[in-house]
């Protein structure tokens, strides 16, 4: 069997310290590998090339986003702290040493924050590592035999930011499934994460779906690293999946921003997650895929006919919004602050802003279901309404 490769690490790659992660990761970050938005939409939606093979060009927020995630991180640190203590007890209690291993690039900051949940609550020091998963594609094979390598499986415990509809949790659960099927290491199935409004996970800190700051940014508030790419072009059968590190983007760096307010709230809410633990514990957390079905309807209910291109959730309406060419974005009417950023990204492209009763989500970002360049219209960005 080949050699297998090193992990990155900060300063070298990312802005995150070597301790508190390493990347299971090829850096590409001198490789060209962004393109417009309009051109991986229309490629991916013909079929010319998966989401994975190339990266959307990075959003630089205008100085009125950049405030709105400032006020959005003010407002919901208390609430994020709150859930990062209940998903690490949940862990815990199931793995008292676990290896934690996120999925990037979402979950690195949220385990970056169990981690230092671990470390405040009970003076424990776990390691923690990013590996990249791809929808369609699967995870990278080459990251768990590094894993099984260097740890038991068994104490490995995948976290990541939140749930959508539940395809990454699938996607997870048929990998791993695959991998030990073959005669390869046995990793649980198990994902840990943040918010869970897709209810597809049983260890979740909250099932609410509110604004987590991390999904208001892209790199800036990730470690400045890329989404992950899966290229066979320049990924081989023995690296890792490939990323970028953009560290041409420090100035606009508010990744440690993000950590050192959640974490400074640990103190205020330790007597709140202490008293929410047992009944959240002993609760039928078991998963009901309500998302799931929720996005089938939608689908039906819009004529999309693709559930791919609906995105449920806070966290993936902001990532249509800033990576695809979305299409409408449906609202649960009287929806507030928690949307304010997705309501000014909207207006910047031009996209019209749906309110609905009984969404049983905050948001739902639904992208251009038959994209070509010619349907966003005369400036390239703005999709029509009736389209």
């Amino acid at each position: 069997m080949s050699a297998l490769p090193a992990p990155l690490a900060g300063p070298a790659f990312s802005s995150y310290s070597a301790e508190e992660v390493t990347w299971l990761l090829t850096d590409l970050s001198t490789v060209d590998l962004e393109a417009p938005t309009e051109e991986r939409e229309e490629a991916i939606q013909s079929g010319g090339a998966h989401y994975a093979e190339s990266l959307p060009v990075e959003y630089q927020p205008s100085a009125q986003y950049q405030e709105l995630f400032r006020q959005a991180l003010a407002v919901s640190a208390g609430r994020v702290a709150h859930a990062v203590g209940l998903v690490t007890e949940l862990v815990l209690s199931e793995k008292p040493r676990p290896v934690l291993v996120s999925l990037a690039r979402a979950g690195t900051p949220i385990g970056i924050l169990m981690r230092r949940w671990a470390a405040y609550a009970h003076g424990l020091s776990l390691p923690h590592h990013t590996i990249s998963i791809v929808r369609g594609r699967g995870i990278d094979t080459v990251a768990l035999r590094w894993l099984a390598e260097n740890y038991d499986p068994a104490s490995v415990m995948f976290v990541d930011g939140w749930t959508g509809k539940g395809a990454i949790t699938r996607e997870l659960a048929a990998a791993v499934r695959t991998l030990a099927d073959a005669g390869g290491p046995v990793f649980s199935e198990k994902l840990a994460v943040l918010a869970d409004p897709g209810t597809c996970v049983d260890l979740f800190g909250t099932r609410e779906d509110y604004l987590i700051p991390s999904a208001c940014l892209n790199s800036t508030v990730s470690g400045l690293v890329s989404r992950t790419v899966l290229n066979r072009d320049l990924i081989g059968p023995n690296d890792f999946h490939g990323a970028k590190f953009y560290s041409q983007l420090m100035p606009a760096d508010v990744s440690g921003d993000f950590l050192d307010a959640i974490s400074a709230e640990f103190p205020a809410v330790a007597e709140q997650v202490a008293a929410d633990l047992p009944a959240l514990s002993t609760s039928d957390r078991s998963p009901t895929w309500a998302g799931w079905a929720a996005v089938e309807a939608i689908s039906a209910e819009f004529g999309i006919g693709e559930t791919t291109l609906v995105k449920p959730g806070v966290g993936e309406t902001t990532r249509v919004l800033l990576r695809r060419v979305p299409w409408r974005i449906l609202a649960r009417r009287g929806a507030g602050d928690d949307l304010a950023h997705v309501r000014l990204l909207a207006a910047q492209r031009g996209v019209q802003v749906v309110e609905v009763d009984d969404l049983p989500y905050t948001c739902v970002g639904l992208i251009h279901p038959q994209f070509t360049r010619g349907a966003t219209g005369g400036s390239g960005t703005a999709v029509g309404a009736t389209a």
